[in-house]
C-alpha cells in the first residue's frame, strides 16, 4: 500500500520554527522526516481522536496552512506549497481520521490488484522517464476557466506518450498505466475535470481527455486566478528553498541576492529597501556560470577581480561580482548546483 507523500512545510511546537520536511500519511497517523530517503522519521502525529482545520488562520503572513491537533491537544501546522497539494492532504487525513472513529484503519487498495498492472511493471522507473526533461511529457502552461495552470500536461498528451514511447500497445492500456501512475500519487489532478475523475468511487480514474489537466507529484506546479486572499498561490519563483543569499555587485551597484532552487531563481534586492519588492530576478535553469577576469565596460567602472558571469539559457549574459575569490567560488558552485537540479 503506498501512503500519501509530498514535501510541505512544518511547524513544530517545540522549536516554534518552519521547517521542510518530507511527510507521509500513514494508516493510523502523520509521520515527518527529514529527507525523503530516511528509514526512520523523525516524528509522528497519531490521528486517532486528532482534528483538522483547514483554512488555518493562526498565521497571517503564511497561505495555505491547515492545522491538525492531536488527542492530546498537540498542535502541528502544516504549509502547502499550492492550493491542489492542501485540498489532497486535507482530504485524505479527513478520511483518515474518520476511519479511525469507526474503529478501522485507514488505507487506499492496492493498485495492482485493483487495475491488475503486469508484476513487471514498474511505476517509479516509467515516472523518471515521463519527467526527461528532453524526452518525457512536456509541461505547459494552460489557461482554463479564468485560471492559469503552470506546469501541467492533458490527459490525453500522456496517453499519447505513453504509446509512443512504447510503455502501451494501445489506449486502454495506457489508461490503465496512467490510472495506476495517479493511484500511486506520481500524478496528481489539477482542475476541476481530472479531480471529479480522480474522486469517483474507491480507486481514481485517469481521463483521457484534452480537458483533465494534471501535474507531476514533485513539479513546480501551481495556479493563478483564485480570488480568496486566503488561497492566493505563491509566485512561482518566490517557492524554492532558500540555498544562498548575500551582497554582490551587478551593474556595479551593491544588491543583495537570494538565491532559490526547485524553481532554479536568484532575486536581487535593494540592500536598502529590504525583500519586500526585488529589483529582478534571473530564472537559473539550464544556464552556465564560469569566472571571468574582463567584463565590458569594467575599467570604466574601475571595476577589477572576483568577477563571474551567468548565460541563461535564453542567452542573456549577467556579470556580477564578489567580494573576495572565496566567495566568488562559493557563488559559483551554488549556482551551477542549482542551475542543474532545479525547475
Amino acid at each position: 500500500i503506498q501512503p500519501t507523500a509530498f514535501i510541505v512545510v512544518l511547524q513544530g511546537t517545540v522549536l516554534n520554527s518552519w521547517k521542510v520536511m518530507w511527510v507521509v500519511l500513514a494508516d493510523d497517523a502523520i509521520e515527518f522526516y527529514k529527507k525523503k530517503t530516511d528509514n526512520s522519521p523523525k516524528g509522528m502525529i497519531p490521528l486517532k481522536g486528532a482534528t483538522l482545520t483547514s483554512p488555518c488562520q493562526d498565521f497571517t503572513k503564511r497561505m495555505l496552512v491547515f492545522k491538525v491537533r492531536s488527542a492530546k491537544n498537540q498542535e502541528h501546522f502544516f504549509q502547502a506549497t499550492h492550493l491542489e497539494e492542501r485540498e489532497l492532504w486535507v482530504k485524505d487525513i479527513k478520511r483518515a481520521i474518520t476511519c479511525l472513529q469507526g474503529g478501522k484503519k485507514f488505507a487506499r487498495k492496492s493498485t495492482r490488484r485493483s487495475i491488475r498492472l503486469p508484476e513487471n511493471v514498474n511505476l517509479s522507473e516509467l515516472y523518471v522517464l515521463m519527467k526527461d526533461q528532453d524526452k518525457g511529457v512536456k509541461e505547459l502552461k494552460v489557461e482554463k476557466d479564468k485560471r492559469l495552470f503552470n506546469h501541467c500536461f492533458t490527459g490525453n498528451t500522456v496517453i499519447d506518450w505513453l504509446i509512443s514511447e512504447r510503455k502501451a500497445r494501445n489506449r486502454p492500456e495506457g489508461l490503465m498505466l496512467a490510472t495506476g501512475l495517479l493511484n500511486e500519487g506520481f500524478l496528481l489532478p489539477a482542475g476541476d475535470v481530472s479531480k471529479d475523475g480522480a474522486e469517483k468511487g474507491a480507486e481514481c480514474v485517469f481521463l483521457d481527455q484534452t480537458e483533465a489537466l494534471y501535474y507531476f507529484a514533485d513539479s513546480g506546479f501551481f495556479c493563478e486566478g483564485y480570488s480568496s486572499d486566503e488561497d492566493v498561490i505563491m509566485k512561482e519563483e518566490f517557492r524554492g528553498a532558500i540555498v544562498k543569499q548575500g551582497c554582490l555587485r551587478k551593474n556595479w551597484k551593491v544588491r543583495k541576492f537570494i538565491l532559490r532552487d526547485d524553481p532554479a531563481y536568484i532575486h536581487y534586492y535593494d540592500p536598502t529597501k529590504g525583500e519586500n519588492d526585488p529589483l529582478g530576478s534571473i530564472h537559473l535553469r539550464g544556464s552556465v556560470v564560469t569566472a571571468v577576469e574582463y567584463v565590458p565596460d569594467a575599467k570604466r567602472y574601475e571595476v577589477d577581480g572576483n568577477l563571474f558571469e551567468i548565460i541563461t539559457s535564453d542567452e542573456i549574459h549577467y556579470y556580477l561580482q564578489a567580494a573576495t575569490a572565496d566567495e566568488r567560488k562559493d557563488w559559483i558552485k551554488a549556482i551551477q548546483s542549482v542551475s542543474k537540479t532545479g525547475k
